[in-house]
């Protein structure tokens, strides 16, 4: 059995040649291994001997006051060899990333149905899930009432953070002078990030009071402070490793923390291995997710569907702490114009708080939320006034050298967005179709299609200007192979292919000469997440930056051998050339260490031209903006709610790529992803009612919350990459492209509206809901069918 899969992974891969590694398509650096199952995760790492398993006992109400809980009953389990509690913790009990508001146990404050309350660790996994299990026999809580809603929580004034206003111009003087003007409110739902490989940590002591600690982690800069924090030691004696998640989307930015400091904690106490890998069912009730969102707006426009004024109340569901719920909701208000020139604009969020898990990041970061309601307002308008929604919103875009200032006092610059969607349109047939689904609409009482695109400008950089920085490290040794390393993490993205792909360009070589290790704190330290689609962006220019320095010194010694200029040396396809003369890489590099020339180095890289005000939310918070657009077909069953996407058409900007078929696969994949989000991705909790499933996570596996399968991509699915180059000076003037296809399926969504109202005659607005789910569309259906 195993013959195949060996003969595989001895057949040498294919590599890029040295003249083309930045913008060939060469496969991921782990393709083979995953393909051959041979990837390791950290669930996959031999367990030393020893090693003890844990679980978390989770609070079995959505709020309540803990008064005691049975220890002695819980040790006494078969196989139990500690229980940990907020009282075992030596340092800080906190896991929370910015505000110091989320215990890693909790003490007092039961705040939430599933929170952590204790760890067992037991000989087996088993054993301590068993007894964990037992959580709701063993704590004596008296319960509180509890809010389970954000409207609830924005109602009562409780809020994780202060509110935020974002404001230019006078909106309430342009509502009222507006010759058209509308009011409504729009639901927008949540989203698991349901990664592949779940939240997992393994915690290894280490001589002289130290740990290491395998996490499956975005951040492992952060993981190895709060663990520190936590056992009140200093950074330097604990190291974080993570050589690849098996999918993050912001779901092990800040909320892998638990896990690590849990098993840090038991590690460090016990003084042996620890590893904790709660079930899906438990990562579901323990984690956060994407921030649901709802929306009341008030909006004054002309006859040609030209936004004059906008007033809106963003409210989020934080969840019972703050988490990451400040930066989110920064990021939704500065991406509330989305591609569009908004005059007078007044923005108002509230990140509310609730008894339910509190929320995180996920792909975007809170830019779809902000972007969705201008779409959703946009879409609106042009209903109401009876014009096409593409030609409103087209109206709308920002200008080029004019209208090009955003509400943060930013300006768009390099704005693609009104050829990119041109030539969307025109080449996806957009009014032809337009007017074939129009004809099929007529002659089809039952079945009815919906056609929309929609377009995006997203801005890249975190909107945190100290977090925009990155290192690595770069090794050439004597042989002339190259290992790099970088603060950055690989989730699957490719980040460390591309990175690879850079080194291997600067110093001329095959990309099969660089090998990209595992990230780890003591080799690149301070790192920030890899998040915000700044991956490629930073680590790329840090690794570069390093590789240069080599080169740098390397062509120095080479114009002394071949004679020439240090600045006319080349590298490239494998050798050094100066002039007439050339020698080949590798026997440079012996040279230059009898020369006693140095062949490591360490890069840096920090995002140029970045500030921001966080009280008055101004300033320049994104180094460029990524763009594009999406269209979307779809075909509604009007009896069953049921619904198929047709086809959908692409068109997205990365600039000059780095790998376009990594880029491509990224673009495919946040679309798919989005499209679940909008359309079928719903979170349910049981109303705190006092029940015995009172404050529950509903939808908390795979057989209750419902993501995309294979068989919900559409038939034809053309994703295409945009011409261009970025006008700002990335790495090789490619562009971030993890978060801002999230936002193509918007057309999707918008489609289905189309396709609503279309069975209501275009009579009325539907009142569709996110997700729009089979019941969501049908209740949509009803109402614009009875309306007047």
């Amino acid at each position: 059995m195993n013959q195949p899969v060996d003969a595989f992974l001895a057949t040498p891969p294919q590599t890029a040649t040295a003249t083309t590694t930045v913008g060939a398509s060469p496969p991921h650096e782990s393709a083979r291994l995953h393909v051959a199952g041979r990837a390791p995760y950290i669930d996959d790492l031999p367990e030393l001997a020893g090693t003890l398993h844990g679980a978390f006992g989770l609070s079995p109400v959505p709020h309540g006051r803990l008064r005691a809980i049975d220890l002695a009953r819980l040790r006494a389990q078969p196989g139990v060899v500690a229980v940990l509690t907020a009282a075992d913790v030596p340092g800080e009990n906190n896991c929370g990333p910015l505000v110091h508001d989320d215990p890693i146990f909790a003490a007092d404050a039961l705040t939430y149905r599933g929170q952590p309350v204790f760890l067992v660790v037991a000989q087996t996994r088993e054993q301590a899930r068993r007894a964990a299990s037992m959580a709701a026999a063993v704590l004596d809580i008296e319960a509180l009432p509890a809010r389970m809603t954000a409207l609830e929580g924005h109602a009562a004034g409780d809020h994780v953070v202060p509110p935020m206003h974002l404001a230019r111009g006078d909106a309430a003087a342009a509502l009222a002078a507006a010759p058209h003007r509308l009011q409504g409110r729009f639901s927008l739902g949540g989203q698991e990030q349901f990664y592949l490989e779940g939240q997992i940590a393994c915690a290894l002591p280490q001589e002289n009071d130290a740990l290491l600690v395998h996490s499956s982690t975005q951040h492992p800069s952060e993981m190895q402070q709060l663990i520190a924090h936590a056992l009140g030691w200093p950074s330097h004696r604990v190291q974080v490793v993570c050589r690849r998640m098996g999918g993050a989307f912001g779901g092990k930015e800040s909320q892998s923390a638990v896990f690590a400091c849990a098993a840090a904690l038991a590690a460090q106490r016990l003084q042996r291995p620890v590893k904790l890998r709660p079930d899906r069912d438990d990562d579901f009730l323990i984690t956060g997710r994407r921030h649901g969102f709802e929306f009341r707006y008030d909006v004054g426009f002309d006859d040609h569907g030209r936004v004059l004024g906008v007033e809106i109340d963003m409210i989020s569901n934080s969840g019972h702490s703050a988490d990451l719920s400040a930066p989110v909701m920064s990021r939704a208000l500065c991406h509330f114009d989305n591609a569009y020139w908004l005059p007078d604009v007044a923005m108002h969020g509230y990140s509310a708080r609730t008894n339910t898990q509190s929320n995180t990041a996920f792909r975007g970061f809170g830019g779809p939320q902000g972007a969705m309601a201008i779409e959703v307002i946009l879409d609106r308008i042009a209903r109401t006034l009876g014009r096409d929604a593409l030609a409103v919103r087209q109206a709308n875009f920002y200008g080029v050298g004019e209208r090009d200032v955003t509400p943060y006092e930013q300006r768009v610059e390099d704005n693609v967005i009104h050829p990119l969607v041109e030539q969307l349109a025109r080449e996806g047939r957009y009014a032809e179709r337009r007017a074939e689904i129009a004809a099929y609409n007529a002659a089809s009482p039952v079945l009815k299609k919906g056609l929309a695109l929609t377009p995006v400008k997203f801005g890249i950089s975190f909107n945190v200007a100290h977090l925009n920085q990155a290192g690595a490290l770069v090794h050439v040794y004597t042989d002339g192979s190259v290992l790099v390393n970088h603060g950055g993490t690989e989730m699957g993205q490719g980040l460390n292919t591309k990175v690879a792909q850079v080194v291997a360009q600067e110093l001329g070589l095959p990309l099969a000469q660089v090998r990209v290790t595992a990230t780890d704190t003591q080799k690149v330290a301070n790192t920030s997440a890899t998040a915000a689609s700044t991956g490629s962006d930073l680590n790329g220019k840090a690794a570069q930056n390093a590789a240069r320095q080599i080169r740098d010194r390397l062509a120095t010694l080479a114009a002394e051998k071949l004679g020439g200029a240090a600045s006319e040396v080349d590298f490239s396809a494998g050798r050094v050339r100066s002039g007439e003369r050339s020698i080949g890489f590798g026997e440079l590099v012996q040279l230059a260490y009898l020369a006693r020339v140095q062949l490591w180095s360490d890069g840096y890289y920090a995002t140029p031209g970045l500030h921001w005000d966080r009280q008055r939310l101004k300033g320049r918070p994104f180094f460029y903006y990524a763009y594009g657009g999406a269209l979307s077909e779809v075909l509604l069953d009007t009896l069953t709610g049921e619904w198929k996407l047709l086809r959908a058409d692409v068109l997205h900007d990365v600039g000059r790529s780095l790998n376009p078929a990594l880029d491509i696969g990224q673009v495919e994949g946040a679309f798919v992803q989005g499209m679940g989000w909008l359309t079928m991705e719903e979170l349910v909790w049981q109303p705190a009612d006092g029940s015995r499933r009172s404050g529950e996570l509903l939808t908390h596996a795979p057989s209750t919350y419902k993501i995309p399968t294979a068989n919900d991509c559409p038939a034809s699915l053309s994703v295409r990459l945009f011409d261009n180059h970025n006008g700002a000076d990335s790495i090789h003037r490619s562009k971030a492209v993890g978060e801002p296809p999230l936002l193509l399926p918007f057309s999707v969504f918008f489609a289905l509206k189309d396709a609503v109202s279309a069975a209501g005659g275009h009579r009325s607005e539907p009142p569709l809901r996110a997700p729009a789910t089979s019941e969501a569309l049908l209740d949509a259906i009803d109402a614009v069918r009875a309306a007047p």
